[in-house]
């Protein structure tokens, strides 16, 4: 595939879950709605998206099974990323990859930092890049730090969540210097997503600080979907249109197109991409 030719767009980050489930006994959140795959699917359909990524909430843990489940209801749409415990087993990974899992989330947000350096970390990591599997990571200012020497030396691609939580539009603050040298790494991605999740206006100084470096080169977008927490007010159609009204149609298309098929390892089908500024449907 040619990935300077028009191709499907992907939507890297949503999550779907539904009243009932077993919740996480340590959670932040608990939701009182459901965010069914059928919605989803919809939504990517109205918004002219191809595919999505499907990541596991921090409140359902590492019981997979919904997710897994929601993935094998259109397998050629959808990957997931999910949650595991450490001592997950090369089988049990073999698994979660043959179900659609293309990488696994680390999600520190009022989580003390885990010892990557540790025996039982660094089997993981070598496991997940024999596999192909990422690690996507949600963590926030000093975080950064703690982190940044494990994550330069990750055997395998490392996804940074919500661009990696800005705490100020000036983008100094502590933890924000590591999170600079992570993310010129060039085994680190990083997603434009939820803007609303970081300080006021930092998520879009970041976005425009990244795209001036280095014109969207690793970079995904997503719509985090349903916006858990943040609910009121939003909608796909914004979510979007944060990113195009942002980007240059050359960045459009290695954000929602190449970096995904790239990284995800999708097989893109040929569909016009949105143009720079242009409405979601």
């Amino acid at each position: 595939m040619d990935p300077q030719q028009p191709t499907a767009a992907f939507d890297t980050h949503a999550h779907v879950f539904r009243q009932g489930l077993r919740l996480a006994r340590e959670r932040r959140y608990s939701p009182d709605y459901d965010a069914a795959v059928d919605a989803y699917l919809s939504l990517l359909d109205a918004h002219g998206l191809a595919a999505g990524v499907l990541v596991q909430p921090s409140f359902l843990g590492t019981d997979n099974s919904y997710l897994l489940e929601a993935l094998g209801k259109a397998p050629e749409r959808l990957r997931g990323v999910a949650v595991i415990d450490p001592r997950t087993t090369g089988e049990e990974l073999d698994q979660l990859a043959e179900s659609g899992v293309c990488g696994i989330r680390l999600n520190l947000i009022s989580r003390p930092v885990p010892p990557l350096g540790g025996r039982l970390w660094q089997r993981l990591a070598h496991e997940l890049a024999a596999r192909g599997l990422h690690l996507e990571v949600q963590a926030q200012q000093r975080q950064w730090e703690e982190l940044e020497s494990w994550l330069l030396r990750w055997p395998g691609a490392v996804v940074v969540d919500h661009l990696g939580l800005p705490a100020a539009a000036s983008l100094s603050y502590p933890g924000s210097a590591a999170l600079s040298r992570l993310l010129a790494a060039q085994h680190v991605w990083v997603k434009a997503a939820a803007p609303y999740r970081s300080a006021p206006q930092a998520a879009t100084a970041m976005l425009r600080n990244l795209l001036r470096a280095r014109g969207g080169e690793r970079m995904l977008w997503g719509s985090d979907w349903p916006w858990t927490r943040h609910e009121e007010g939003r909608d796909y159609g914004t979510a979007l249109a944060w990113l195009t009204a942002e980007v240059s149609s050359t960045e459009a298309q290695r954000i929602l197109c190449a970096n995904p098929v790239r990284l995800f390892g999708w097989s893109a089908r040929p569909r016009k991409v949105l143009d720079q500024g242009a409405a979601p449907a």
